[in-house]
């Protein structure tokens, strides 16, 4: 009999040796999460266990770029649990086992940064056995995480030395829209800690926000990334492709008398291509069946992705559970914002004074341009100065501050404008007016216009813009600059932001006493101008403040400018007293009873375009 052949037992140690050479298994951040992610009931209340990507499949892509060697940065704006911190907490998992490198993690504040450790990640770290074999928990620290090759700090964004301090290959920021902003001594968080990643090799940044304004650094990082995409659903109907639009969501008419949760019960989402309805049985389906899509491209090679998406996406929020949130929000400013952001992930803008073009032709009356309204008791001129040209517009005023537009339009230069102002127009019983007072804007070409009013002081005065004038509209002040000729004249400053209420505000009353109206047949160009801006809110902290912007950039709003300097006008020529001083009752229009406030939820929320459709029928 041969020999038994006998066994060479080889050490342990170079097994060990061997495994630790082992180069990890090539995976996509998707898979990995599938493979090792487990979600503990504390943190996942609703799909606790094994992580599963068809339970949240607008994630998958967003995980897989974070990978992607031509990105250098992913933007996320998106609702309230719907797993952009998910994606966060995947990848720091997915680093450690795969691609071990410095991370950074930011939060909005120290509280956070903590929850999110002690509740979050290193529940995640214990849960799988190969990352909790990775996890050296015993030398980690409440805001520093240990690992075989690689540490992650854990930071909240008040803290501008730990942001400035640390570099970082991969820097996560979550929350971005509630961390604080620059200072006079500091820069953002968000730029602080993009900062760390400067001079490491193929670094990475991954943002995630829940938008607050327009001005939000989410929001404004969205809008500047090189790739923008939407997510789609393939409609289970007419099998086109749609993005779900809250506007989209109908339940029962507000004329049935049913209550909010009647009303919402019977909400169903109908298909913007076919009309179709779709309950929430194939809304699961859909959203299994989605793909993200380019919406907009700036670059041949983006080098930054954003991805937008609402909470109509959300696989546990059904059509009535979004359509009650609404309805029980409609009604309370604070509630709506919250709604526009949390749910819709859209900016919140204040439209309690927002307009249109068509509001601005609706307010013309039957007087063509030049003729002055038999009401009216003055006239005042604005004036917009550009680099080769002049906007002006001549205003007419009557008792209780009514208005029309007599006169507007573009020149070349200053001795068109000094023309124009020393016209006489007349009224409708051939009686005649002249301009009493022109303010002309003196922020461009400063000096030119100061000796241009000094030489028509009788009728001209400069205007500069001012921060809030506390308890007025106006102050008046001197030139200051010794060397001018015009050194000592009359100079006005305009609080901008309080007229341009003021002349929203009129322009929502019909025609008539208290009116801002135009002449017929004034123009496109200029009713855009006029309704250029807007009125936004803005949050920084827990403060919160509105200002006019633009609603598109580079929109010209020169008419506009020039409407506040004819405001401005008036308002040192007294015309808020000018029904003391009339001696004639007749040559006023016909009173007309004043419309209280229009319902502003009725106008929309411009950039919540959802809304838009929904809110004057609900």
């Amino acid at each position: 009999m041969g020999r038994a052949k006998k066994k060479i037992k080889r050490p342990c140690y170079i097994f060990l040796a061997l495994e630790a050479l082992r180069p990890p298994e090539d995976l996509k951040p998707s898979v990995w999460a599938e493979r090792h992610r487990v979600l503990d009931r504390k943190s996942s209340p609703s799909m606790p266990g094994p992580w599963r990507n068809e339970n949240m499949p607008h994630l998958v892509d967003i995980m897989d770029e974070l990978v992607n060697p031509e990105i250098e940065k992913v933007i996320f704006v998106k609702p309230t649990q719907i797993g952009g911190t998910e994606i966060l907490n995947n990848w720091l998992g997915y680093l450690v086992m795969q691609a071990p490198c410095p991370a950074l993690l930011v939060y909005p504040n120290d509280t956070l940064a903590e929850a999110s450790s002690e509740n979050r990640l290193k529940p995640m770290f214990r849960a799988d056995p190969k990352l909790r074999k990775l996890f050296k928990e015993r030398i980690s620290k409440k805001y520093e995480l240990q690992f075989e090759g690689m540490d992650i700090a854990i930071v909240g964004a008040g803290s501008a030395a730990d942001l400035s301090s640390r570099p970082r290959k991969f820097v996560g920021i979550d929350e971005a829209d509630k961390l604080p902003g620059a200072t006079a001594k500091e820069a953002d968080a968000i730029s602080l800690a993009i900062e760390r990643t400067s001079g490491q090799t193929d670094p990475f940044v991954y943002i995630t926000t829940t938008p607050t304004s327009r001005t939000g650094r989410g929001w404004r990082e969205m809008e500047q990334a090189h790739l923008l995409k939407h997510r789609f659903v393939p409609c289970p109907h007419c099998k086109e492709w749609i993005e779900l639009k809250f506007s989209q969501i109908i339940g029962a008419p507000k004329e049935s008398g049913l209550s909010h949760a009647d009303r919402a019960a019977q909400a169903l989402y109908y298909c913007q291509k076919c009309g179709a309805a779709i309950d929430n049985r194939q809304k699961r389906q859909m959203l299994r069946a989605g793909k993200w899509m380019e919406i907009r491209r700036s670059a041949e090679h983006p080098r930054s992705v954003a991805y937008w998406i609402n909470k109509l996406y959300s696989p546990v929020k059904t059509w009535e559970d979004i359509l009650l949130a609404f309805f029980e929000a409609k009604d309370d400013p604070e509630k709506l914002q919250n709604f526009a952001n949390s749910w819709l992930a859209e900016p919140w803008e204040d439209t309690r004074l927002k307009t249109n073009a068509d509001m601005v032709l609706e307010r013309q009356t039957a007087l063509p341009r030049y003729v002055v309204p038999q009401w009216a008791l003055l006239l005042t001129g604005g004036v917009d100065v550009q680099q080769d040209h002049l906007y002006y517009t001549i205003r007419a005023w009557g008792e209780h501050m009514t208005s029309q537009n007599i006169d507007h339009g573009r020149v070349g230069g200053l001795e068109d404008i000094e023309h124009i102002m020393n016209l006489e127009y007349r009224r409708e019983d051939d009686s005649k007016l002249m301009v009493g007072l022109c303010a002309i804007d003196a922020g461009y070409s400063t000096d030119e216009i100061y000796e241009f009013c000094y030489r028509n002081a009788e009728w001209a005065v400069p205007i500069m813009g001012e921060k809030p004038i506390l308890g007025a509209y106006t102050k008046q002040s001197t030139v200051q600059k010794e060397t001018s000729v015009a050194y000592g004249m009359r100079l006005l400053f305009a609080d901008g932001a309080k007229f341009k209420d003021l002349i929203h505000a009129r322009l929502r009353r019909e025609n008539g006493k208290g009116s801002w109206m135009v002449y017929q047949g004034c123009g496109q160009d200029y009713a855009d101008q006029v309704t250029a801006e807007h009125k936004v809110v803005e949050r920084r902290g827990q403060q919160e403040t509105t200002r006019w912007v633009q609603k598109k950039s580079h929109a010209d709003n020169h008419y506009l400018d020039c409407e506040v300097y004819a405001a401005a006008a008036a308002d040192v020529m007294h015309v808020r007293t000018l029904h003391l001083q009339a001696k004639q009752e007749d040559a006023q229009p016909a009173p007309q009873e004043q419309l209280p406030e229009d319902n502003w939820l009725t106008r929309g929320l411009g950039a919540n375009a959802n809304l838009d459709d929904w809110l004057g029928g609900q």
